[in-house]
């Protein structure tokens, strides 16, 4: 079975169109740097277990298969932080949930995000080996 990490991305006071277009430039960035088999939006009743979506029908979601392994994880959430680091102040929301364990990423400095990523992936690297 293949690794899946479901992000969850919501922005504050934001319409549905804007979250989806949100939602489709991660995702293109996700593609483009090749770091996941497959990046797709998450079907409304197939979300990992423990996922924190509010409601996967209104907050834009993706579901990212990382392979037969959880390498490639470090160089998605890489991705993710360059995206986020891009908005400066109003950056979006974004929740990361694989196997059940949840990283919220909101309202925090480059710094917390930065230690709050890599205890989520050091946890779930060495989980996956």
């Amino acid at each position: 079975m293949e690794n899946q990490v479901l992000i969850c991305l919501s922005e504050e006071g934001a319409e549905a169109e804007r979250v989806e277009q949100l939602t489709g430039y991660l995702r293109q960035e996700l593609l483009s740097a090749g770091v996941a088999d497959d990046v797709r939006a998450a079907p409304a009743g197939q979300t990992p277990p423990g996922a924190r979506c509010v409601d996967v029908a209104l907050v834009g979601s993706l579901l990212v298969g990382l392979g037969k392994s959880f390498s490639g994880l470090n160089q998605v959430v890489n991705v993710l932080r360059d995206w986020l680091g891009r908005f400066g102040n109003t950056r979006p929301s974004l929740t990361l949930t694989l196997d059940g364990d949840t990283l919220e990423l909101s309202a925090a400095t480059d710094e917390q995000v930065a230690q709050a990523v890599n205890i989520f992936v050091q946890k779930h690297s060495a989980v996956g080996t």
